[in-house]
């Protein structure tokens, strides 16, 4: 039996990078994958048709996670076609580096919107669901970034160090309801 054979995983911003790694890897241990992209409808419909190829179930939804409105939606969505959401990655990430005294108001904000809301909006559409199941996993993808900081990146390093404040406070209201959360920090390269 695959470690997650009859789980449902929910991953944002799955369309590329570390979101198609993890939805990759969920369908080969027997989750049934139901994913998030902002843009590209093909290569949404490239992903779903990989990850269904050998036998895997997976499906794309196009959505924004920064919008509170969408997330609730979604999750509507996921739960209508697969039943429940056992697993919610909280992946969806962007970059807009520049040194603070170049920054925007608008780079600013639009990190915190797509990084750090989209976690809120996801993990509070999808907690009835969760709370109701007394289960769940929630996975936050933070960076080391936002443990150490780095140059020109004051936006994106407050946003993943704002995620792993919200894991943290998360976990506590949680836990004992059986819902795990936990951040994971990758390194870049």
């Amino acid at each position: 039996m695959a470690l997650l054979e009859g789980k449902i995983a929910l991953i944002t911003g799955a369309s590329r990078g570390i979101g198609k790694s993890i939805a990759q890897r969920f369908v080969q241990e027997g989750a049934t994958v139901a994913f998030t992209y902002r843009s590209s409808d093909e290569k949404a419909k490239a992903l779903e048709e990989e990850l269904t190829a050998s036998g895997g179930t997976a499906k794309g939804f196009k959505s924004d996670a920064g919008s509170l409105e969408q997330s609730e939606a979604l999750v509507k969505e996921v739960v209508d076609a697969f039943g429940t959401v056992d697993i919610l990655i909280n992946n969806a990430g962007i970059t807009r580096d520049t040194l603070l005294m170049r920054m925007s108001e608008e780079q600013w904000d639009d990190i915190m919107q797509v990084n750090l809301k989209s976690c809120f909006n996801l993990t509070k559409a999808t907690l009835r669901t969760m709370l109701k199941a007394r289960s769940g996993s929630i996975i936050n993808m933070s960076s080391v970034v936002g443990i150490q900081g780095n140059a020109g990146q004051a936006n994106y390093s407050a946003s993943k160090a704002g995620i792993l404040g919200f894991t943290k406070s998360v976990a506590l209201e949680l836990g004992s309801r059986s819902i795990r959360c936990n951040a994971i920090a990758p390194r870049f390269h």
